[in-house]
């Protein structure tokens, strides 16, 4: 196995080092991208590096009934915060809403994170989940 040096000041790599090739440019099918990994479990061993070549993934199975819902939950909830976002009646009631609850416990601290939870909240009760 190969080892890693590092050069001084630096401890570690961890993540994708070289992007992946996007589907339908050329030569995508057989491009790989190179990943690292770093261990942080306490050890004796100093060789808590590793890099892998990822290849192309190809999925094996169908998505689950399970999975499709969750899709659809993500993209319903994503298009309707960028509605609420540009809608005009909606933007100055949101700003208070979100100042008013962002200090508290449990308060959601930025005002994406915020809408999320209201749109995903209007999302379950019109669909009956949660």
């Amino acid at each position: 196995m190969a080892k890693i040096k590092w050069a001084k000041g630096i401890d570690y790599v961890s993540g994708l080092l070289s992007a992946r090739p996007k589907k339908g440019e050329p030569h995508s099918s057989h491009a790989n991208a190179l990943l690292a990994t770093h261990r942080k479990a306490a050890t004796t061993n100093p060789d808590c590096t590793r890099v892998y070549m990822v290849g192309e993934y190809n999925r094996s199975t169908d998505p689950s009934a399970k999975e499709l819902l969750i899709r659809a939950r993500f993209n319903a909830v994503s298009k309707a915060v960028q509605l609420r976002r540009k809608d005009l009646m909606q933007i100055n009631q949101d700003n208070a809403a979100f100042l008013a609850q962002r200090d508290t416990a449990g308060g959601k601290k930025t005002l994406t994170a915020y809408l999320w939870s209201v749109c995903g909240a209007e999302y379950d009760q019109q669909h009956g989940q949660g």
